[in-house]
């Protein structure tokens, strides 16, 4: 019958409070367990977040790598790295939500439910304690009736025998009787006083049990109950914390994919043609020049004389159409002002873009020109702001700039014409070839051989070449208009050049732009040209394969004799 009142909650286990006490205690231990779970866990997030646009802030482009950009692939790449410092920053938003949704939430909930359940059990614990006083007071009321009932039947007996006894006066007959009625009473009071407390005790316990304790587990049952479903929430919004950034991550993703797409190689090829492409042409097949028939003739200084001034139109022109590979230039470390150094495509872009630079420039003078103006006008109209003198030199300093910035602008446009063809500028190659051969007709051969050498480049072209005896004797002449034109080709000009030393290849190095040479790790090479500060050597394989290698590339060993016994012309 008491089961079925107490139905089915927690007073069934009155006999085991202190076991529910363990329980709820441990019910809160997990909670703050699970606490501790959710914070690790959110430090993971954020350290992963953190990692994560370390890492994308590393293979950022640097401003030296701005080229890059042009790529589709490069930029590609870029929009990846962007998407992933954005989907690093989602991992921030799990960690955040999970810190106040619920770490916050639950450290709050457990103080709360500890205080709650301290308050519970303790009125438990009173409440025991109640009825555990009123059980030692009613047996204490038991054992007092009891007393007095034995007091009192000994008394009664007592009484008797000495009323039976006919030796005993009638006074302590009297006595005895009076004795035995005094202990009647007391155990009647007693009895009245047991039955009383009894009543009372059972009234307590009957409360006890069948409200004051189910009262106190059915608050301690609701209390853990919505501690269960305080966990639940938790342990769904722990779920809902990372389903609510899903859709960014997938826009993220989203945009790593079309990124991806976006990548068009063609365009990319193109690119790479429109950076790299130099301008120059081909060179035109090697045409057969027989020197034989030269020997045939006549030796005499008349003839030779002649036909030196009959071939001279027919070698101006051969030097004027022949058209030589680009060679790296000798003096690399010290690039002219005109790029003349770089190819016709590449010399173009360079001047246009100083042209553009010296332009701005002039554009910041004039806006400081006409702010300027405009305060000197000020200062006029309201003399009590400035003088409107104090404004002149630094006027006069904008004005002078200009003029500098002007002229220097003139001189580049000129330079980017003559590439572009739109001025009439004779070839550096028909200038120094026609220079030559005025020299030959203008000076007596000292030699009857005719025959002219002909002498490989290095980038497998050919050129002609007068006698050494002819050169050596106008050197005066044809150098300083060969260094004054600053020519491309002064390499396939010169006789093969001596070894000044060796050298071995530290790395390997493929040589694609023009004028390099491939070399492999560990390769002994020999060195014909040091470095002039510029970070390339020159180096020689073998009497037909020559050509610049990075410095930081090889070991040079040079021999003590030869080192700065070469001059260049």
């Amino acid at each position: 019958m008491v089961e079925e009142k107490m139905g089915g909650c927690w007073s069934q286990t009155k006999d085991q409070f202190d076991n529910l006490e363990k329980h709820t205690q441990w019910g809160i231990d997990f909670v703050e367990k699970y606490t501790k779970f959710v914070k690790e866990r959110s430090e993971i997030e954020l350290n992963y977040a953190r990692q994560m646009r370390n890492l994308s802030k590393k293979y950022q482009p640097k401003k030296k790598d701005e080229d890059e950009n042009k790529y589709t692939w490069c930029r590609a790449f870029h929009s990846t790295l962007n998407e992933l410092n954005d989907y690093a920053g989602q991992h921030e938003v799990i960690a955040e939500n999970m810190m106040s949704q619920i770490i916050a939430e639950l450290t709050r909930y457990s103080q709360e439910i500890k205080t709650e359940r301290k308050t519970h059990f303790h009125d438990g614990r009173k409440a025991q304690q109640h009825i555990e006083a009123g059980w030692k007071q009613l047996e204490s009321c038991k054992r007092k009736f009891e007393r007095d009932c034995k007091e009192a039947d000994r008394a009664q007996q007592y009484f008797e025998k000495m009323d039976a006894d006919i030796n005993v006066t009638k006074a302590d007959v009297e006595k005895a009787r009076q004795q035995a009625q005094m202990r009647h009473q007391m155990a009647s009071d007693s009895k009245s006083e047991y039955s009383s407390y009894l009543q009372k005790f059972n009234q307590e316990q009957n409360e006890h049990y069948y409200t004051i304790i189910p009262n106190i587990f059915q608050k301690i049952q609701a209390m853990e109950e919505k501690r269960i479903e305080r966990m639940g929430e938790s342990l769904k919004t722990f779920a809902e914390v990372d389903r609510q950034i899903l859709p960014i991550i997938g826009k993220c993703l989203d945009g790593m994919t079309q990124a991806a797409e976006s990548i068009e190689s063609k365009t990319d090829s193109s690119q790479v043609i429109e950076s790299y492409k130099s301008g120059f042409e081909p060179p035109g097949d090697v045409e057969f020049e027989d020197y034989g028939q030269a020997m045939k003739r006549t030796v005499s200084e008349t003839s030779l004389t002649n036909s030196r001034s009959e071939n001279k139109p027919e070698r101006s022109s051969k030097s004027k159409t022949k058209t030589l590979w680009p060679f790296i230039k000798k003096n690399k470390g010290s690039n002219p002002e005109d790029f003349s150094h770089l190819p016709p495509e590449q010399r173009r872009k360079k001047l246009q873009a100083k042209i553009d630079d010296i332009n701005k420039d002039i554009q910041k003078e004039m806006d400081q020109r006409d702010a300027l103006t405009k305060m000197k006008e000020v200062y006029i109209k309201n003399p009590q702001m400035g003088d409107p003198n104090s404004v002149d030199p630094r006027l006069a300093e904008i004005a002078h700039n200009i003029e500098k910035l002007q002229v220097e602008a003139q001189k580049f446009e000129g330079w980017l014409a003559e590439v572009e063809g739109r001025m009439p500028v004779k070839s550096d190659t028909s200038r120094r070839t026609s220079t030559v051969y005025e020299t030959q007709n203008s000076t007596p051969p000292t030699n009857n051989n005719c025959a002219q050498d002909r002498e490989s480049s290095p980038d497998g072209s050919y050129t002609e070449e007068p006698s050494s005896e002819v050169q050596t004797s106008n050197e005066s002449k044809v150098q300083p208009e060969t260094a004054e034109s600053g020519d491309e080709f002064d390499d396939a000009e010169e006789d093969m050049l001596p070894t000044i030393g060796t050298c071995k290849a530290l790395y390997p190095f493929e040589g694609h732009n023009e004028g390099t040479i491939a070399i492999t790790e560990g390769e002994l090479l020999y060195v014909i040209e040091e470095d002039k500060g510029d970070g390339w050597t020159r180096v020689r394989r073998n009497e037909e394969e020559e050509g610049y290698v990075p410095t930081s590339y090889v070991e040079v060993f040079l021999d003590s004799n030869a080192k700065g016994a070469i001059t260049y012309i």
